[in-house]
């Protein structure tokens, strides 16, 4: 057996430059698994066990390995102090404004969550009219002293005066649910526990709600490291003011332990429970009701029965509203770009429905909403920038246009019940613009209600544009590029090359601070590029990097590096690339299949081990996505195989061609893409690419505590995330930080 840790960074010169003596790793080459007849290794299996002894001795020796090596960022530039001060310092300053969120109404009160800019967690305001005082209303950073407790769902009761909130800690995707009374402020007794990717809907009548939960799953364990899978997700009725015991199991689907049943809606009138069964996460549900009439006359006291109205997973169908028994969808059913239908619960079978909105052939329907008892706002996608319009529910008839700058509607509130609507607009250079239409006064048109504003940006120095690429087969893609106005390509430019590419996932113009930085303090090119398996051009979008085309993806990104390079913005050894979770995964397999096309590679919770992911906690759910190695087919198998960044780490063929420097980061509670794909990875990158002569650049792992994929990073947390990103790269790509 090898030595477990050696927690110091040593460097080892050689005729090639310095390389580095990583931690030493226990590998264990025992461990083969039979995969149709292939042998596979994997000597990192112990990496699977996260509340080991060795797992947590890993972790220490790496993470002191890599804040080491971090915290010398600056030295060649003859820096006084380590870089990664000032630029925490900048990146604290840039984060440090005032960010609101929408108005809701809810009942005859307006609730928005407002940040005064560093604080960790985002805080419930509450105002009694649009032209009252805001108050505090919650809190949250006072349940704990890290920030580490977030709000992850919120839901007002009909007549707005209950709120039942859901709350997770250190980043865990469990949530526990409570309910709030709005006119005091206090909370009922009840604590609802194992809830995870749930809605909470409530009751037109106000008494309780549904949500989703699993069986109980954590025993003995602190919730969000345990890698355990999660399965059997069930509905619930609650009644407020009574314990989680007596809630009523409503819906289960108990052959098909599989099917995440989080997405559920109770009818406009109140007469029916939609429920949406997925199985996976490929965009594609079934659609159940139940009549609730009689179930409220007695009390929901049992199992609510199930009506199919659609029973095989081929679309996606989202519930807008209804007018009695005729629900309206938002579907790609038949239309790749996405329409409004109407199906009547009478007779819902396929022959019956109507077309309410038809298909666009050239834009893409994101979402609608019922506004104004009779109109319907749409928001569509044109080349991945928003546009608005309004219709009529009762014919789909055109109203008009809401004008739009170019970027991007990202929230919007009201009710069919409103006369008024709010939307968020922002852009890579607009923090936030909030307007609102009110339906009392024609024409209808949006009037600024709030802009907010960030101090440390200048945006009459920066600009945007789209410029479109070809990938390998030939296929336009569209890339943003944000830079300086006085800009010019010169050949040598830092560049930040970011992307995603999967589930349907549309990554549209947005305000981040890091951005900003990025562009401003290292004059640098922060380039977007919008890869297939994104929906951004709809559902063939998505199925052109899904499956056994996932390949597509990472031609597309690589071709985004090469434009980048033959329009003269840089060379290959300054581009830097970054993803998080299926994002990291593009980074880990292009790093493996194009090492001498970028500086560095920085991967974020990504999903590396491509044969093992189903394994754990809700990786079955991406089966769909990706396909899977024990499915039964030999083919998905194959596929993975040659594409798994675990899987195919080797050294460059050329001998001049070395790896690009790599971090990867992951978090100890993340249960969603649990931190042991990250961990094999590194272990197998240093073993195999570490130790070679020829690679002097680093390849090393940042493990965060108390925190997990994501949702509900405290401010603080993710500025020094960012401050070790660039930290990182001034030190292993030479560029350059200016204050």
């Amino acid at each position: 057996m090898l030595k477990q840790a050696v927690v110091c960074l040593l460097l080892v010169s050689s005729s090639l430059g310095v390389r580095f003596q990583y931690p030493e790793v226990r590998r264990d080459e025992s461990v083969v698994d039979d995969y149709y007849g292939v042998k596979v290794k994997d000597p990192y299996r112990w990496l699977e066990v996260p509340d080991s002894n060795e797992v947590k001795q890993f972790i220490e020796a790496q993470n002191k390995v890599t804040d080491d090596y971090i915290n010398q960022a600056g030295e060649k530039l003859g820096r006084s102090h380590p870089v990664r001060g000032e630029i925490l310092k900048t990146l604290t300053e840039a984060y440090s404004y005032e960010k609101y969120t929408i108005p809701e109404r809810e009942g005859s009160r307006y609730f928005f969550y407002k940040n005064t800019g560093l604080q960790n967690q985002d805080v419930l305001y509450v105002q009694d009219s649009l032209e009252a005082e805001p108050r505090v209303f919650f809190d949250v950073n006072n349940l704990s002293d890290d920030g580490t407790v977030a709000i992850t769902l919120d839901a007002f009761s009909e007549d707005g005066e209950l709120l039942a909130y859901g709350l997770s800690s250190k980043g865990s995707d469990w949530t526990t649910l409570r309910v709030k009374n709005v006119t005091t402020g206090q909370d009922y007794p009840e604590v609802l526990y194992e809830v995870k990717f749930s809605q909470v809907k409530w009751l037109k009548n106000n008494e309780g709600f549904f949500y989703a939960r699993y069986p109980q799953v954590n025993k003995g364990k602190s919730e969000g490291t345990e890698t355990e899978k999660v399965t059997n997700h069930k509905l619930y009725y609650h009644r407020v003011g009574t314990p989680q015991v007596e809630d009523v199991l409503v819906a289960e689907f108990e052959d098909k332990p599989t099917y995440l049943i989080g997405d559920f809606e109770v009818t406009r009138d109140g007469k029916f429970l939609l429920v949406f069964p997925q199985d996976g996460a490929a965009g594609e549900n079934l659609v159940y009701y139940a009549n609730l009439v009689d179930p409220l006359k007695t009390g929901i006291r049992s199992k609510l029965t199930l009506v199919p109205v659609v029973d095989k997973f081929e679309a996606l169908f989202t519930y807008i509203t209804s007018n009695d028994a005729v629900i309206y969808f938002l579907t790609n059913h038949g239309a790749p770009n996405q329409k409004i239908i109407g199906v009547d619960l009478n007779r819902p079978q396929e022959r019956y429905w109507s077309t309410l909105v038809p298909e666009n052939s050239k834009l893409v329907l994101q979402w609608a909403r019922a506004i104004n008892q009779d109109k319907l706002v749409l928001g569509y996608l044109e080349d991945v920038k928003s546009r608005l319009e309004l219709r009529f529910l009762g014919n789909g008839s055109f109203i008009q246009d809401i004008p739009l700058e170019i970027g991007t509607v990202n929230s919007i509130s009201g009710r069919r019940t409103n006369d008024e609507l709010f939307f968020n607009f922002v852009s890579f250079l607009t923090p936030g613009r909030a307007y609102r239409v009110d339906f009392t006064k024609q024409p209808y048109e949006a009037v600024l209600y709030r802009e907010v504003k960030a101090p440390g940006v200048d945006a009459s120095k920066l600009t945007t544009k789209q410029v479109f690429y070809t990938s390998k087969d030939g296929t336009r893609v569209p890339m943003f590029i944000i830079h300086k106005k006085d800009y010019v390509p010169q050949r040598n430019s830092p560049v930040y090359l970011y992307a995603y590419g999967g589930f349907s996932v549309n990554i549209l113009p947005s305000f981040r601070p890091d951005r900003i930085v990025f562009v401003q303090n290292f004059d640098g090119v922060y380039a977007i590029p919008n890869i297939r398996g994104g929906g951004e051009y709809g559902r063939e979008w998505h199925q052109g990097g899904r499956l056994l085309n996932k390949q597509n993806v990472f031609d597309d990104f690589q071709a985004a590096a090469e434009y980048l390079i033959a329009e003269k913005y840089t060379v290959a050894s300054k581009i830097v690339i970054n993803g998080g979770s299926n994002g990291g995964l593009l980074v880990g397999a292009c790093t493996n299949q194009r090492p001498e096309l970028y500086g560095a590679g920085i991967a974020q919770v990504g999903v590396h081990d491509l044969l093992r992911f189903q394994k754990f906690t809700i990786g079955y759910a991406w089966c769909s996505e990706y396909g899977c190695s024990d499915d039964g087919n030999k083919t998905h198998f194959e596929n993975l195989y040659k594409l798994s960044p675990l899987h195919n780490v080797r050294l460059p063929k050329n001998e001049n061609v070395q790896y690009p420097a790599v971090l990867l980061l992951t978090a100890d509670h993340d249960d969603r893409v649990v931190p042991l794909h990250s961990y094999k990875l590194a272990a197998e990158l240093q073993y195999t690419i570490g130790r070679s002569l020829g690679q002097t650049n680093p390849l090393m792992i940042k493990i965060q505590t108390k925190a997990g994929h994501g949702a509900g990073k405290p401010t603080t947390a993710k500025i020094a995330e960012f401050a070790d990103i660039f930290a990182f790269l001034v030190k292993s790509l030479g560029y350059v930080f200016t204050p």
